[in-house]
């Protein structure tokens, strides 16, 4: 069963059946409350949010508590709960990884380019594509964004105040689980990209890891991307339609 199916026969929709009809309010234990916890997370095929839970267990349950007593009795088994922003998502324990086989379609690696453009943006977010380039010190292909955003790791974020009005880019909350990132300062800082040796050879003076902004929260300088926006982008068709 997946989400949506039988949704009259979740505990939000029993209770409030129960006080339309002037009943009292079921009853259930933090141990039930858990189960229907777990059961709503493993039948999502995306990971699911807290107000998609909230909405969905008894009214008054602590959902941030559950979860995380969950994330807890499930920490030393095969399979983990996982939480990336404020979604949650069963994932293999990262230290089985390399006994999942991986399918012989598996997606192609990523560019040297692409992998650059998106640390970029992963850690200078929001970003303009001028200013990828200007650290990059090369010009960056629309092909390189596109592979990016089909991979569903980066989006469009908003529109810099600045002359000419730039489109801003960030990561999604699919890049933070794809990396198993909770949130963008679980990043690697410097001393952890140098121990790991992707920081070889002599690094500058004052060099420094910048902290990435909030992936959901617009910066000062930033308006939000609006439907003329879409549609100018090419991600709408004129009437709101999304283009395929």
């Amino acid at each position: 069963m997946t989400l949506g199916e039988n949704d009259d026969l979740l505990p939000s929709a029993v209770v409030d059946d129960a006080v339309e009809e002037g009943g009292e309010e079921p009853q259930f234990s933090a141990g039930e409350a858990e189960r229907i916890a777990e059961a709503l997370v493993f039948a999502s095929a995306e990971p699911v949010s807290e107000a998609f839970l909230a909405d969905r267990l008894p009214r008054g349950t602590d959902v941030a508590a559950i979860m995380q007593r969950l994330a807890e009795a499930y920490a030393p088994r095969g399979v983990n709960l996982i939480r990336t922003a404020d979604r949650w998502a069963f994932r293999t324990a990262a230290d089985l990884s390399f006994v999942i086989r991986k399918d012989d379609n598996e997606a192609k690696k990523l560019s040297r380019a692409a992998l650059e453009v998106l640390a970029i943006i992963a850690y200078h977010q929001p970003v303009t594509r001028a200013e990828i380039e200007e650290i990059r010190g090369v010009t960056t292909s629309r092909g390189t964004l596109d592979v990016l955003m089909e991979a569903g790791w980066v989006r469009f974020r908003g529109r810099r105040r600045t002359p000419g009005r730039p489109v801003t880019l960030g990561t999604t909350v699919d890049f933070l689980d794809h990396f198993g990132l909770e949130e963008l300062r679980d990043l690697p800082g410097l001393e952890e990209l140098k121990g790991a040796g992707l920081l070889s050879g002599r690094i500058p003076p004052g060099f420094a890891i910048p902290a990435p902004h909030s992936a959901d929260d617009l910066a000062e300088d930033e308006d939000p991307i609006t439907q003329l926006d879409l549609e100018e982008l090419g991600l709408l068709t004129p009437g709101g339609e999304a283009d395929e």
